[in-house]
């Protein structure tokens, strides 16, 4: 996984927050958080749909694995984490599950903006996870 990301995160920052790679454009954020049992810093590149402008929404997809990514159970883990924006710079975040309604809601959103989303649910059996990022 680390070979795919280090070109979107180097994408990412070459070109203020513009991902033309795989068609990913201004919608990408890099999470920044710490591995829950080691503690090492980690980057990710995710898919985000801003819901305010101190809010943003991140899926731990995986890309329709039947796991959940390892940064889903390190934010979980540290909640408090940081996210690189195409707009704002650096902001630190914390980390939230959403549940119920509200992850339904959400999740919706995310599969309205790419059938991709609604393609990685129905490779998978357990529900994909939505995390809201709100600004500290």
């Amino acid at each position: 996984m680390a070979d795919w990301n280090q070109p979107i995160i180097d994408e990412f920052r070459a070109n203020d927050g513009n991902v033309a790679t795989r068609g990913f454009g201004r919608g990408l954020v890099l999470l920044h958080h710490r591995g829950a049992r080691t503690g090492a810093e980690r980057v990710s590149p995710l898919a985000a749909i801003r819901d305010d402008d101190d809010t943003w929404l991140v899926t731990a997809s995986a890309g329709g694995s039947d796991t959940n990514p390892a940064w889903y159970h390190n934010v979980l883990a540290h909640p408090e984490v940081s996210i690189e924006t195409p707009d704002d710079g650096v902001v630190d975040v914390l980390a939230d599950e959403l549940h119920d309604d509200d992850r339904d809601v959400a999740w919706d959103r995310f599969k309205a903006r790419s059938e991709g989303f609604a393609g990685y649910e129905r490779r998978t059996s357990r529900v994909i996870p939505v995390i809201r990022l709100v600004r500290r």
